[in-house]
């Protein structure tokens, strides 16, 4: 992985991000976006980083449970999680690049091929979906049974997914059809590794196991986003913290589905209109709902996104110290990774 290009492609997203907001400030008007910036209840911001981190340390112990899975072995814990965390640093680059850092790191340090680690982004990206589909059914309680087809797309997907992994002729029929495209056959040689260790990864026990984890671990976000609606003057109440576990999983799903790097622009509509339409009472005195919802989102999605790659990126630069120490050189290589993990909705 050529980590010169990464970085390109990470300040091609730093200035997207940039774009977005300010066309949230634009929408929100950026006279009134300021003013509910003065009255944002500024001491809930620790407590909304802190719980974001939460969601950031349950998915390490995730990746931790994987690694076992596919018998990596000499690693240590704190290289494992500056390895993880420094994945984090990279999920906005475009393309999802920047996901396969942890693949090529990994390989660095432990000596796992690229190819035997490729399918750990897949069962986390998809045990990630399961688990924010769950926290989204939350929304079928709180806005009734026009949103039943919203979950049953996702849910249907995900046993699908799960279904083809375990069938070994299914799976390898599949990867035969994909080996035929010019641009995939180069890495048809890995197809069996990478398919070994996806079976491994995608026993029901662990999935059920590892979805279950993640719906606690995004539920940590969803409280950081119902602290956030809290900051910008909403009601609290059990009616906001549903709302918000249906709008905030919700436009990451639907951010994935689109594969924008981190989800940006995607999730930040989703988040926005929905905050606006579902959440601010237009009626209260004071309160402009364009305004309000835009500073929501854009909080939000500097306590959770760009706060993760903030601190990915920091991560990244404590592990490569840590391995010029002991003479271990980060491959600055351009091999090329497997197209096979799909897309991050936990951007």
């Amino acid at each position: 992985m050529n980590v010169s290009s990464l970085r390109g492609k990470l300040l091609i997203s730093m200035v997207l991000g940039i774009v977005v907001f300010a066309g949230l400030l634009a929408y929100g008007d950026f006279s009134r976006v300021v003013r509910d910036v003065r009255n944002f209840r500024w001491e809930l911001l620790p407590l909304i980083l802190l719980v974001t981190f939460g969601n950031y340390a349950l998915r390490f112990l995730k990746w931790e449970y994987y690694l076992k899975q596919i018998g990596v072995a000499g690693l240590s814990k704190v290289d494992s999680f500056l390895i993880y965390f420094s994945g984090l640093g990279m999920t906005v680059t475009p393309g999802k690049a920047g996901e396969w850092l942890k693949s090529h790191l990994l390989k660095d340090v432990a000596g796992t091929s690229v190819t035997k680690s490729t399918p750990i982004l897949l069962a986390e990206r998809l045990t990630d979906a399961l688990g924010l589909l769950i926290i989204a059914a939350a929304g079928v309680v709180a806005f009734g049974r026009d949103t039943w087809p919203v979950v049953v797309v996702f849910a249907v997907g995900g046993v699908a997914v799960v279904a083809v992994s375990r069938n070994r002729r299914a799976s390898y029929a599949l990867l035969r059809m994909l080996a035929r495209v010019p641009l995939v056959r180069r890495l048809e040689q890995h197809f069996e590794e990478f398919y070994e260790s996806t079976y491994v990864l995608m026993k029901p026990r662990g999935v059920v196991l590892m979805t279950g984890l993640s719906v606690v671990s995004w539920f940590f976000e969803v409280a950081a986003f119902y602290l956030t609606l809290v900051g910008v003057g909403v009601s609290g109440g059990f009616d906001t913290l549903f709302k918000a576990a249906f709008i905030l999983p919700i436009a990451t799903l639907a951010a994935a589905l689109l594969f924008t790097p981190g989800g940006l622009g995607v999730a930040e509509v989703g988040i926005a209109s929905l905050t606006q339409t579902l959440i601010i009472d237009p009626a209260r005195k004071f309160v402009d709902p364009k305004a309000t919802a835009s500073l929501a989102t854009i909080i939000i999605r500097i306590s959770t996104l760009w706060f993760g790659v903030v601190l990915g990126l920091l991560m990244f630069a404590v592990l490569t110290r840590r391995l010029a120490r002991r003479g271990v050189r980060i491959d600055d290589t351009d091999e090329p990774e497997p197209a096979l993990a799909g897309s991050d909705p936990a951007a």
